[in-house]
């Protein structure tokens, strides 16, 4: 039968130290996740749902725009050549409405063949 071993237990007079550490990385740790949620709630966010390359002169992005209270936004769309230079951006207005999450679809004119397209931004 395998022995159980023990924590050991604090050097006398040293409990209260432990405690102050333990209560001070919990507080950092609540603070991070504070910054964290603060930072991000009630902002506009995207995701690139697929895109496709249409021929050497144009890329179709298609996308999802999330945005708090339906407000109207202005999205940046971009297509990239191989080496992720831009080769097209247009910018597209995404009207105030009652839902607030909405699917897009752009078709961007490009200078050279691109190979995938993004949304870069909203605001």
């Amino acid at each position: 039968m395998p022995s159980r071993t023990t924590l050991p237990r604090p050097a006398p007079g040293q409990l209260k130290w432990w405690v102050v550490g333990t209560v001070g990385i919990l507080a950092g740790v609540g603070l991070a996740i504070w910054f964290g949620l603060s930072s991000t709630l009630g902002q506009p966010s995207w995701q690139t749902l697929g895109y496709k390359v249409v021929s050497d002169q144009q890329v179709r992005v298609d996308f999802q725009v999330y945005r708090p209270g339906g407000t109207a936004l202005t999205c940046t769309v971009e297509a990239l050549s191989r080496d992720f230079a831009p080769v097209g951006t247009s910018t597209v207005q995404v009207p105030a409405s009652v839902d607030e999450t909405t699917n897009e679809s752009v078709t961007l004119r490009t200078t050279s063949r691109a190979v995938t397209g993004q949304v870069k931004t909203c605001s």
